[in-house]
């Protein structure tokens, strides 16, 4: 895969004991560089005009000054330095790049991966949450969407929190169509499945709040299920897969069960999806905090893209979880 990523990421300084730390990209770096020649590329950051498409422009300039004041506590997850104003638009600019990438051609074993930092989905349109200053997935979907040809960008998000900030950002326009599978509960508790977008958004949001302990069968049948038909039938001409890995089963922060071996299986159905909607593809790291499991993780994908052939659970979906499934179904109309 070809790789988003710039040193100044990890000056972000968030303490030595808080979650998302620097520690994340240096582990995905060093499991990648033991088994790949991996190409990096770095981006520019985005700029105030940029972040001021899609969040609010004086929320904007207030974390600017934030961090020229030497950053702080913004609330009781986010934190910021000094540094972090840079490490932040970058994130984004990261995320903008790998996207415009993804549109030049850049696929197959070359597919754009952005592993940039802070993280972006809980970002709203005026404030930070959840260690997320900008909402590095939405505003490269807006970037995308100034590009002849590019009429619709789906977001799918497979962190195990739901991604309020995505949401609330699309959940109005018809360009853009976000789904998210989720641990049913778990921070920040928004995500309903009958929450199905407002206005021009009417029927591109689709939340999938799957119960604790859903692992590799549980993720596959929902996206056979819901993800696979909601997007043929929007038809998205850029793919953005919002790629945390805390649902992992090793992960420290939460009750799921995907391996290692899962998300490489989700990897090539989201390659397949793309694929029959001839849309072009690209990954933007959100969450992973347990550092071997996020460092694997990374690299399975990578591998998928490598040729490799992820192997497939021999048990079935939960009813628990299949029940969440054919709620979610019925409430699209994807029956």
């Amino acid at each position: 895969m070809r790789f988003g990523y710039d040193e100044r990421c990890l000056d972000h300084d968030t303490g030595p004991r808080h979650p998302e730390t620097s520690d994340r990209l240096e582990a995905i770096r060093r499991r990648l560089a033991r088994e790949h020649a991996v190409e990096y590329a770095s981006a520019d950051p985005a700029d105030e005009e940029t972040l001021a498409r899609v969040h609010d422009a004086e929320y904007v300039a207030t974390v600017r000054e934030f961090c020229a004041d030497g950053g702080g506590t913004w609330d009781a997850d986010t934190v910021g330095v000094e540094s972090t104003w840079d490490a932040a638009r970058l994130s984004a600019g990261l995320a903008i790049d790998a996207c415009e990438a993804a549109l030049d051609g850049v696929d197959e074993r070359m597919t754009p991966f952005s592993i940039g930092r802070p993280p972006g989905h809980h970002a709203v349109e005026d404030d930070a949450m959840g260690f997320c200053f900008f909402n590095n997935a939405v505003v490269a979907a807006e970037v995308a969407l100034d590009r002849s040809g590019v009429d619709r960008v789906a977001i799918f998000d497979w962190d195990v929190h739901h991604g309020n900030g995505t949401q609330d950002l699309t959940l109005d326009r018809g360009d853009v169509h976000y789904a998210s599978f989720h641990e049913r509960g778990l921070y920040p508790g928004t995500g309903e499945v009958e929450e199905t977008g407002e206005g021009d958004g009417e029927g591109t949001l689709l939340n999938a709040p799957l119960p604790g302990g859903s692992g590799d069968a549980e993720y596959l049948d929902a996206i056979d299920r819901l993800l696979a038909p909601a997007l043929e039938r929007y038809d998205p001409d850029l793919f953005v897969v919002s790629a945390g890995f805390d649902a992992h089963q090793h992960d420290p922060i939460s009750r799921m069960r995907v391996s290692t071996e899962g998300y490489g299986a989700m990897t090539q159905r989201c390659r397949e999806i793309a694929d029959r909607s001839d849309a072009a593809l690209a990954f933007v790291l959100e969450g992973g905090y347990g550092l071997d499991a996020l460092a694997s993780s990374v690299a399975m994908v990578n591998d998928v893209f490598d040729g490799r052939e992820p192997v497939e659970p021999d048990e079935e979906s939960s009813g628990r979880t299949s029940s969440v499934v054919d709620r979610v179904r019925e409430v699209h109309g994807l029956d």
